[in-house]
């Protein structure tokens, strides 16, 4: 019975039905969109938020008023107790973690003499240490055949002006912890990949922003990426059908990287 209930499950668009899902940085642009797409196909979520109270409730609320379940969570993706706090959490009001997506994430520029070493423990605590720290401790409550998503950047491959170093350098971390965690997880089923998105427009980097014209220039598609694009490809990682891809950096960049 529970094969045929899965089969209708996915027949029905709804491939992650029962399962739980916890997005780092949910309350905005591609986390948002993520945290929909996956409540979408039926997964259980749970979101994490630092400042925009609104906005999580807000992803929540919509999520909830179309038939499923989300928790928003205040939690400091640079507070190691704070991430381990929300899992927990996350944990005591569905049961388990299926999905992780870890998709919080800093930007600082500047030129390396002018950077300071703030700019530098900021971009690490958020793009890497968190990552680490919400996947050690996801793991705990993740049973075989999980799925653990990164949302890097393409600049971890190609970083094509100045002040970019240190965003780069953080990215490109993420490729290597995923390669290695891919190792380390693949005996329990568990995937791990890394989709790196091109210019998107967010907040972060708005599509008519000061960097738009030369970003548009640099691209094979002439436009900025969409969140909801993005998340398409998340959901399709962390379903059934994305078994047998894992330990991969995946880009999702308009052809900025070509």
């Amino acid at each position: 019975m529970a094969n045929a209930n899965t089969n209708v499950a996915q027949q029905t668009g709804q491939n992650l039905a029962g399962k739980v899902a916890f997005v780092q940085g949910g309350s905005r642009g591609i986390g948002a969109a993520i945290a929909r797409r996956l409540a979408r196909d039926g997964a259980a979520v749970a979101l994490t938020y630092v400042s925009s109270p609104d906005k999580a409730k807000e992803v929540a609320d919509s999520i909830q008023k179309n038939g499923g379940r989300a928790l928003a969570i205040k939690a400091d993706s640079t507070d190691a107790t704070a991430i381990r706090d929300a899992i927990a959490k996350t944990v005591e009001a569905f049961g388990r973690i299926d999905i992780l997506v870890n998709n919080a994430g800093a930007l600082v520029l500047g030129a390396i003499d002018e950077l300071k070493l703030e700019d530098f423990d900021r971009t690490m605590d958020v793009n890497v240490r968190s990552v680490f720290i919400a996947t050690q401790e996801a793991v705990r409550h993740m049973g075989d055949g999980g799925r653990i998503i990164t949302i890097g950047s393409t600049n971890a491959d190609r970083m094509p002006f100045a002040g970019g170093s240190i965003y780069a350098m953080s990215k490109s971390a993420i490729v290597g912890f995923t390669k290695g965690l891919a190792r380390d997880l693949g005996p329990r089923g568990i995937t791990v990949n890394n989709v790196q998105p091109g210019p998107v427009d967010t907040d972060m980097n708005p599509a008519n922003g000061e960097f738009a014209d030369t970003l548009l220039g640099l691209m094979a598609v002439n436009r900025y990426g969409r969140d909801d694009e993005i998340a398409d490809f998340v959901a399709y990682l962390a379903g059934p059908q994305a078994g047998y891809i894992t330990g991969a950096s995946l880009t999702i960049d308009g052809g900025f990287s070509a």
